[in-house]
């Protein structure tokens, strides 16, 4: 079980972060990016106040197993682990912990802009720069 509980939370979880950096360009995935990517930075900033900073319970889940299945030591990164086996480098904590806030960050506030309906005085550009076949405009492609 453990094994499947493994490839299950490397497939789910890897899709999750693929999702909270990509989900804000396309506009039928803007609602549930925004979302998904909202949990993301509340578990960070907010479960991170009782769990320590990025906090995520993903990858708590995760290393629960991977423990198990005797793997270790694990890095407090999910996305350092990931980085680091991608690689075959040893990334630097300081440097993945900052892309990961700045990255996360970034795709919420892209989120935020995008799905807020534009003020009356306001040209209504967003998505006006985008290829069409990102808009869902397909006639425009």
């Amino acid at each position: 079980m453990d094994r499947f509980l493994d490839i299950f939370f490397t497939v789910f979880h890897g899709g999750l972060v693929v999702f909270n950096l990509t989900g804000w360009i396309w506009r039928k995935t803007l609602l549930p990016h925004l979302i998904t990517i909202t949990a993301t930075i509340v578990s960070w900033f907010g479960l991170g106040i009782l769990y320590g900073w990025g906090y995520c319970p993903c990858s708590d889940w995760h290393w629960d197993v991977k423990r198990r299945l005797g793997e270790s030591p694990l890095p407090a990164s999910y996305i350092k682990y990931h980085l680091d086996a991608l690689t075959g480098l040893d990334w630097s904590v300081a440097l993945v912990d900052a892309l990961t806030a700045t990255l996360g960050i970034a795709a919420f506030v892209l989120s935020w802009v995008l799905i807020r309906p534009p003020r009356r005085d306001e040209p209504c550009i967003r998505f006006g720069h985008f290829p069409a076949i990102l808009r869902g405009d397909m006639q425009g492609a």
